[in-house]
């Protein structure tokens, strides 16, 4: 398993599509310090009372548009890629066990997107902080310790959006067809759960994928969503999600022609 995982890390890190995800999310965490400095510089413009009452998102917040795309990419393009090109019959030929194969190939994408998010997202936050400064604006006041659980949080949220995709790509074997899926499920079918009637729409939109990093952990300065899945059961909820998405696409995996 070590030398398939090797290997399929030596084949993500050959590729330029895999510095451009990542540049993108380097490019988002930079994006964090422009708005934490646009913040503090919008916050010297306030009178008293209008600083009572202002509320800003947290330092992180760009991050949480960038990471759920990247993840879809870097989870779909390692798979679909080989069988675009022709190359999954020299991996099978190299890792014949299917399973084994398989796993390196949803572990290794899962395992650098949660490097990733979890550099950038401390980057940001810590960004953040030093633009704000000693300016007691809610969401860059707080302690970074108390940024850990959500930063977790969304860490652990884009790493499964990444497994997730992995096992849609084995079953759909498109590149194309995969990314369209992934990026539906993203951010189409949130907009359309909230034309349902309440309280339906509130329930729908709560067990999401993209939901679920908010269920979890609260962001600082944010107040806990009194609706939808405690922060236990959403945790496991996203836990299915992977499991389920990574057992059906290893099954058709193992069971497909090549």
């Amino acid at each position: 398993m070590i030398d398939a995982m090797a290997a399929e890390w030596h084949k993500l890190r050959s590729v330029r599509s895999t510095f451009a995800v990542l540049g993108v999310v380097a490019a988002f965490a930079l994006l964090c310090a422009v708005w934490s400095l646009y913040a503090a510089r919008y916050w010297d413009g306030l009178s008293q009372a209008r600083r009572a009452t202002f509320r800003s998102a947290p330092p992180e917040q760009p991050l949480s548009i960038a990471l759920p795309v990247c993840a879809v990419l870097l989870g779909a393009l390692p798979m679909t890629s080989e069988y675009a090109s022709g190359m999954i019959r020299t991996s099978l030929a190299a890792v014949p066990r299917r399973p084994m194969l398989f796993s390196a190939k949803a572990a290794v994408p899962g395992i650098a997107m949660f490097a990733a998010a979890l550099a950038s997202l401390t980057a940001g936050v810590l960004a953040g902080k030093a633009a704000a400064g000693g300016r007691p604006i809610r969401a860059f006041d707080a302690p970074f310790l108390d940024h850990v659980p959500y930063l977790l949080a969304m860490t652990v949220t884009t790493a499964a959006v990444t497994l997730m995709t992995a096992g849609l790509a084995a079953v759909l074997r498109s590149t194309a067809g995969t990314i369209t899926t992934g990026m539906a499920v993203l951010f189409v079918v949130p907009p359309v759960a909230n034309l349902l009637p309440d309280p339906w729409s509130e329930r729908v939109w709560s067990v999401l994928p993209t939901a679920l990093a908010d269920r979890i952990a609260t962001p600082p300065g944010t107040s806990p969503a009194r609706d939808g899945l405690p922060p236990v059961a959403s945790a496991l909820l996203l836990a299915a999600y992977v499991l389920v998405a990574l057992g059906v696409g290893a099954r058709v995996f193992a069971r497909r022609d090549a």
